[in-house]
């Protein structure tokens, strides 16, 4: 399927299997799906655009790289805040802007409940973050926004995937790439994925009915 990238690396699909294990607690859950998308988001930003600088090693000068393009990290609150401090020990100086939403258990659909994103230069490189595409109607909805804002250089970063949300996804922009680590088999009845791991914000903070 077109701009659907799997992360098939052995130690991503381990640590995958922990992360889906029932019996996998808080602690552990957080520290897996931070080691899931560290993986995907070094492939996510392999097209990073970099420059030539001067570098003083103890032996002397030599020719070195930095970053020249802005990168900016979109979590979808709440889940998507556990995704953000491991992209940030690799771009540093990254910029983390939130959009808050929640889904209608009864639509599905997504609703918004906060949003401050600026105007954004459309070189910069902007990362959506979400553990989950289901449905896709939170992705779709914040790639909007970041588009009404000027973005152009998009990608979806989710741990998981259902086809269906992936088809719904790219029925509104085919020109986004997702980075996933599986796509699972389907959605269930209240729009769940299927083996899935859940419900990823709940795990993720202890708050399980």
């Amino acid at each position: 399927m077109k701009n659907l990238n799997i992360i098939h690396h052995p130690i991503l699909q381990a640590s995958l299997s922990r992360l889906r294990e029932i019996h996998t607690g808080p602690e552990e859950f957080r520290h897996q799906a931070r080691r899931i998308v560290s993986f995907l988001a070094i492939e996510a930003l392999a097209n990073l655009p970099i420059r030539q600088h001067s570098v003083t090693t103890p032996m002397g000068q030599t020719m070195g790289f930095e970053l020249s393009s802005q990168v900016i990290l979109v979590p979808i609150l709440r889940a998507g805040l556990g995704l953000v401090d491991p992209i940030l020990d690799l771009v540093p100086n990254a910029t983390v802007w939130h959009v808050g939403l929640y889904r209608n258990e009864t639509t599905l659909e997504p609703v918004e409940y906060y949003n401050k994103i600026p105007k954004i230069g459309e070189t910069a490189y902007c990362l959506v973050l979400d553990p989950m595409m289901a449905t896709a109607g939170s992705a779709i909805k914040t790639c909007q926004i970041l588009k009404d804002r000027g973005a152009s250089n998009i990608r979806m970063v989710c741990l998981l995937a259902a086809p269906e949300g992936i088809r719904n996804f790219h029925s509104e922009f085919p020109d986004i790439p997702i980075f996933t680590a599986s796509v699972d088999s389907h959605l269930n009845e209240i729009g769940y994925i299927v083996p899935g791991l859940g419900d990823a914000g709940d795990r993720m903070y202890h708050t399980n009915p």
